[in-house]
């Protein structure tokens, strides 16, 4: 039996997972929308969202686990699964679960690779071929990271850890030119 470890108080974690074999956990956009706002339920009482990245069949997540709460993180993320899964399945009239599980869990223990992650996880349309711009996917944190808009977003803290606004961007395009030289060098 696989011990499944839970989620520290204070501590930053990559939460990411996928489909059932491969399933399109996302079939509409409807179904993205509706997925941040079980995220904003479920999630936001015990955890800080940093960054996010939704795809077709998997998903990306930055966050760090609130100090204070009354409720157990790691299960609070099988509710949110849960609860999309119940809402996928009636819509679409299918049974069964649409998650792997468990979800995965990674935690994350060094500034450098928090930024890193920050530009991964934004990097990820792009890199699985949804988009040409990951600046331009409509289910990623980059752009309400960078507006103005109200957000589930801790967004001031995501631009501090990269210094402000100007170098959030200047980081990602950095990241963005180097990734493409190494993808045209394969």
């Amino acid at each position: 039996m696989q011990v499944i470890e839970k989620l520290t108080p204070v501590c930053f974690y990559h939460i990411y997972n996928r489909g059932i074999n491969g399933e399109n956990l996302f079939k509409e956009k409807k179904n993205y929308a509706h997925f941040l706002t079980r995220l904003e339920k479920y999630i936001l009482p015990v955890a800080e969202i940093y960054a996010y990245c939704l795809l077709k069949n998997h998903f990306h997540l930055l966050v760090r686990i609130r100090e204070n709460h009354q409720l157990d993180a790691s299960k609070q993320f099988a509710h949110c699964f849960n609860s999309y899964t119940q809402g996928i399945n009636k819509l679409y009239k299918r049974t069964g679960g649409l998650f792997q599980t468990p979800f995965k869990r990674k935690e994350v223990t060094t500034e450098n690779y928090i930024t890193w992650l920050i530009w991964y996880i934004h990097a990820n349309p792009e890199k699985h071929g949804l988009t040409s711009d990951f600046r331009e996917w409509e289910w990623s944190s980059y752009y309400k990271i960078i507006s103005d808009e109200k957000s589930m977003i801790e967004k001031q803290l995501t631009l501090e850890m990269l210094g402000n606004k100007e170098e959030f961007i200047a980081f990602h395009l950095q990241n963005k030119q180097f990734y493409q030289e190494l993808t045209l060098e394969e």
